[in-house]
């Protein structure tokens, strides 16, 4: 990871793509890069994510544009995409959109009409920035409150899920770097989870499905309180950890 970081940024200080690296290895740095290199070495080393320092990410084949009102799209987060991708959806709304790297990929892939909703003014800035040709349609509120009527396939949302009580233990690169309001989920780490799943029950279509990122250790919580869902599945990630949970509307609705 220290050398792909490196070549990352040198790539960056170059203006070129990583392979041109490799390409050209007998080729003289010129001053200038060596100038850019160096104070980007320098804010790296300061803890800076190498994603704020080259404001850029890919996700899911894509290159998605970052800064540190948003959460950084992580690779782990393309098995919501591989989730929600199986379900035929034709109307989505993503709930927490930061970046809208979920929103608009499955925008891309599926060709449905997608929603976006973030609390944050300034990530859906970001999110607007980084539609990619797509017709995302986003929305400034808190979960789905701007949304009166029900009527979606597809729920989907990276909540915050990390603990408060755990701040202390995260990566300086994320604790001091990307936003509060996308990382922690209240003392347990379960607060957005807890409010996010009834507000999915008054969105969702009959039958219709939602799809959530779990943290590694809240899986057998956020079942709970799916309790009277249909076809709820936990999948896990490439590490064997619970990474996705899918559930459709109880029965009734």
């Amino acid at each position: 990871m220290p050398r792909l970081n490196a070549e990352v940024l040198l790539a960056h200080a170059v203006g070129c793509q990583r392979s041109w690296l490799f390409t050209h290895f007998n080729e003289e740095l010129r001053e200038v890069w060596w100038i850019h290199y160096g104070r980007y070495l320098h804010e790296r080393m300061q803890g800076k994510p190498t994603q704020h320092i080259t404001g850029v990410q890919e996700f899911y084949g894509r290159e998605f544009r970052v800064t540190p009102d948003v959460l950084i799209p992580r690779p782990e987060t393309e098995h919501v995409i591989e989730a929600a991708l199986t379900l035929g959806a034709r109307k989505i709304i993503d709930i927490g959109t930061g970046s809208g790297a979920i929103a608009v990929t499955l925008a891309l892939e599926t060709g449905a009409s997608v929603f976006a909703t973030d609390i944050s003014p300034a990530a859906l800035r970001v999110a607007t920035a980084n539609a990619l040709g797509s017709k995302v349609q986003l929305l400034a509120c808190d979960l789905g409150s701007a949304l009166a009527s029900s009527g979606f396939d597809l729920v989907v949302s990276n909540p915050p899920y990390i603990a408060e009580r755990d701040k202390s233990t995260l990566q300086r690169e994320v604790r001091d770097y990307e936003p509060e309001v996308a990382l922690y989920g209240g003392d347990d780490g379960l607060d957005v989870y807890r409010r996010l799943v009834p507000e999915a029950a008054r969105l969702l279509a009959p039958s219709g499905w939602l799809v959530m990122e779990l943290g590694h250790t809240s899986g057998e919580a956020v079942s709970a309180m799916l309790g009277a869902w249909r076809n709820v599945e936990i999948r896990n990630d490439l590490a064997g950890l619970p990474r996705v949970i899918l559930a459709q509307t109880p029965k009734g609705r």
